[in-house]
């Protein structure tokens, strides 16, 4: 596995490195294609999972990612150790649950808004051939029941990819705004992409495709407020599972648990049903949620 997310990518897989196997020798067709099904399909279950601060902070500043020091020994003491814990893995649960077998990520969680991604050579060649779905069979048809998806929206082309990791491969949603150069560069890399959007990755369109694409049954998102928030604006969440350090962080401007564009007047928000609730001696509190459904 490939990936600039050295410390956020190999905190949800194993650090072995892997070597893809050769190709099969026949063309990667989707599991709609296949089966000779209409590829319009229910979508993939979308399972937010989320730790946050009392007051629904995600993160300690803007501009501080939790994945790199002293940011992550701070959010890990906000709490207290507890031998009856209420922490889990949200990402054995759900693939225990649904099969889920993709982790969604937006690339603000791996690149800070402020840093300068490395240049990438110039792409010289037709642009018009980047702008479809790269699915090499290498990589698709090497899978096994264990394999995960890593997934990034990244349609402005910032992530650099680095690393393998056994049973996981790298699949970036992309649109028709990204960078011909990025596209290229993840073309040279074969790293999975689908374009799905103009100017903006389309979340709709981007869920579904991972359906039809590549047989994905759910998402489970550990994405930052911005990307839930527009998961949310989408109406694409089916569960939320939250968690809540008994802490305050405050600050205006600092991320939350959804953020995104606002409310408009008069529109309702997203009712939940609650599944259960539990606290821990260390007084923190997890939640988990099913969206209702109009």
């Amino acid at each position: 596995m490939r990936g600039s997310p050295q410390d956020g990518f190999a905190a949800r897989a194993p650090s072995l490195p892997v070597e893809l196997s050769a190709a099969a020798g026949r063309p990667w067709r989707s599991p709609a294609q296949r089966t000779g099904e209409d590829p319009v399909q229910k979508r993939p279950r979308v399972v937010v999972s989320v730790e946050a601060s009392v007051d629904g902070k995600v993160a300690l500043t803007r501009n501080a990612l939790l994945m790199h020091q002293p940011s992550t020994e701070l959010w890990a003491s906000m709490t207290p150790e507890s031998s009856d814990s209420v922490a889990i893995d949200v990402t054995e649960l759900v693939k225990q649950q649904y099969g889920c077998n993709a982790i969604l990520e937006g690339s603000g969680s791996l690149v800070s808004e402020d840093a300068i991604p490395s240049e990438l050579p110039t792409y010289d060649g037709d642009p018009d051939t980047l702008y479809e779905h790269f699915l090499p069979a290498e990589v698709i048809e090497q899978r096994t029941p264990l394999h995960m998806w890593f997934t990034i929206v990244d349609s402005r082309g910032r992530v650099r990819w680095t690393e393998r990791h056994e049973n996981w491969d790298a699949l970036v949603l992309v649109a028709r705004s990204t960078p011909a150069d990025y596209l290229s560069y993840l073309r040279r890399e074969r790293i999975c992409y689908l374009v799905v959007g103009e100017e903006r990755v389309d979340l709709n369109r981007a869920v579904a495709a991972m359906g039809t694409e590549l047989g994905i049954t759910c998402v489970l998102s550990n994405a930052g407020g911005g990307l839930n928030g527009a998961l949310l604006r989408a109406g694409l969440i089916d569960e939320l599972h939250l968690t809540l350090a008994p802490a305050l962080i405050g600050g205006l401007g600092t991320p939350s648990v959804m953020d995104g564009s606002p409310l408009s007047v008069g529109e309702a928000p997203t009712r939940l049903e609650l599944l259960s609730a539990q606290t821990d001696a260390g007084g923190a509190v997890r939640l988990h949620y099913a969206v209702r459904q109009s």
